[in-house]
């Protein structure tokens, strides 16, 4: 499932595409923007999205086998919820 397929299934529910549109832009804005600010989202049963960091390292060209040095970073993380967890595994319905 993409963007477009998450707006269609939120709009059948709802009735109409662009409010559809406008909350799953919000929603995912919204998460974007705490995140990248450091702090985490936690929303329960669902699971947690959050900033992590990477430390720097040596990596190698798998082309030349050169080494690379790769600085540091940060990236989202997302830890699924227990409620999900059990979901997918087929436990909960």
């Amino acid at each position: 499932m993409n963007k477009r397929d998450l707006i269609d299934a939120i709009s059948d529910r709802l009735g109409d595409k662009k409010t559809a549109t406008e909350a799953v832009n919000a929603v995912l804005e919204t998460i974007q923007t705490t995140v990248a600010s450091g702090d985490k989202v936690a929303i329960t049963g669902f699971g947690v999205f959050e900033k992590s960091e990477r430390a720097a390292r040596t990596a190698r060209n798998p082309a030349t086998g050169a080494t690379i040095n790769v600085p540091a970073s940060f990236v989202p993380k997302f830890r699924a919820g227990a409620d999900f967890k059990a979901l997918v595994n087929g436990d909960k319905k």
